[in-house]
């Protein structure tokens, strides 16, 4: 079993190679490393040793960096190269990976590296979608079958293109036209008979999704289904690319991130915290933050409305932490539960009824709880049955 890899220790190990010139022994150390760890070694390099360092890699070991490293920090990186270097990078990454770099990077630069590229036919048709949406999200298939293919021209197709290409354990079946009309397993192809055509032995029931469906439903038909890539059509069902469990992953991390990020009443952020200008960062919160000051004035006004009752029983105001607090929790519960509902497609409008009623229901139970524990509370600290009643009231009411 391979050893956590320290990259603190070896980020020093690199930079001091550096600062001595030894440019192979600083190769030789990236190279050692898996993709996603040579990723975070080579993002906490400072830039001008980023630029130094890249042109001795091989585009290989570059491409896989720029696919591994955050968004932002790979534009950063393919903005400050030349034209020729960057195209070859392009080329050489998974044509997704390669069309949202193009799409973050000024589009003056995007147009030069694109006319440059060997393969930009790959990713060119992966422009034209919205990066939100399954058509953003999609590859291009590189392995296709045909219904009047027989098992043992398929699979010899397979061994042809199957090197190059992310999924070959699903194969997806077209016709002329390229319209997806069925899918057929690799497992079926081998078990199968030479002669067998393709068509007897595809699924034609293929779970699909239109190009400008939202990447949320995306991630949610895979997991649901557990499939291992999803078909993506437009509305002639033709296919157009692919989307794939590694990109599921990518998805499901960017939307809890953001069910959190609303959470806790800030606009999720775009990219990585310590890359985030702290401008942006005013901005992502000011605005949740004024709507929360303006809700919180209402309490200010209700406790002037009883201003003269506080005035004469000072023992109240002890406990208008604990009601404000417990309100507070109350809904924090609420909206963490319904907002999570609502990420995992448990919930929609129509549903708002019944949540109201679901939640008026819990409300009231809890409430009665926190109202006999304030009651016993505030008898502990000797406070009179009346002002202990009023406490438990004020819990209950609160909760609902």
């Amino acid at each position: 079993m391979s050893q956590p890899v320290d990259i603190d220790l070896l980020l020093s190990q690199v930079r001091a190679a550096l600062a001595a010139g030894e440019w192979d022994r600083a190769v030789a150390l990236i190279e050692s490393l898996r993709p996603p760890d040579r990723a975070d070694l080579f993002g906490e390099l400072p830039p001008e040793e980023q630029d130094a360092l890249l042109p001795h890699l091989d585009v290989e070991d570059s491409a896989e960096i720029l696919e591994e490293l955050e968004d932002s920090e790979a534009a950063e990186l393919a903005a400050r190269l030349d034209t020729e270097t960057l195209a070859q990078i392009l080329d050489e990454m998974e044509p997704d990976e390669a069309a949202d770099l193009l799409g973050d990077i000024p589009p003056a630069q995007a147009i030069q590296a694109l006319s440059a590229m060997e393969e930009a036919d790959e990713v060119e048709p992966l422009l034209a979608h919205p990066d939100e949406t399954a058509g953003g999200l999609m590859t291009t298939p590189l392995v296709t079958l045909r219904q009047e293919m027989t098992a043992e021209e398929a699979i010899a197709h397979l061994r042809a293109l199957a090197p190059d290409s992310e999924t070959v354990y699903y194969l997806f079946v077209v016709d002329d036209e390229n319209r997806l009309v069925g899918v057929v397993s690799l497992r079926q192809l081998i078990v199968a008979p030479p002669a067998t055509r393709i068509r007897e032995i595809m699924d034609p029931e293929v779970i699909h999704i239109h190009a400008g469906a939202d990447q949320e439903e995306a991630a949610r038909l895979m997991s649901r289904y557990d499939l291992l890539a999803l078909p993506v059509v437009d509305d002639e069902n033709h296919l157009l690319g692919l989307i794939t469990h590694d990109d599921l992953v990518g998805v499901l991390e960017d939307e809890a991130t953001e069910d959190i990020y609303r959470l806790s009443a800030s606009e999720p952020l775009d990219e990585p915290y310590l890359d985030t200008p702290i401008p942006k960062m005013f901005r992502k919160r000011i605005g949740w933050l004024l709507l929360l000051f303006v809700t919180e004035t209402f309490t200010g006004s209700v406790l002037r409305l009883f201003e003269h009752e506080l005035a004469e029983a000072i023992a109240l105001t002890f406990f208008v932490p604990l009601l404000i607090g417990t309100g507070g929790n109350a809904g924090s519960q609420v909206a963490s539960a319904v907002i999570r509902a609502l990420a995992l497609g448990e919930l929609t409008f129509r549903h708002l009824l019944t949540v109201v009623w679901r939640e008026i229901r819990t409300a009231f139970l809890l409430g009665m709880a926190m109202g006999a524990i304030g009651f016993l509370r505030a008898l502990t600290w000797h406070s009179p049955s009346p002002l202990a009643i009023t406490v438990a009231v004020s819990l209950n009411a609160i909760v609902v």
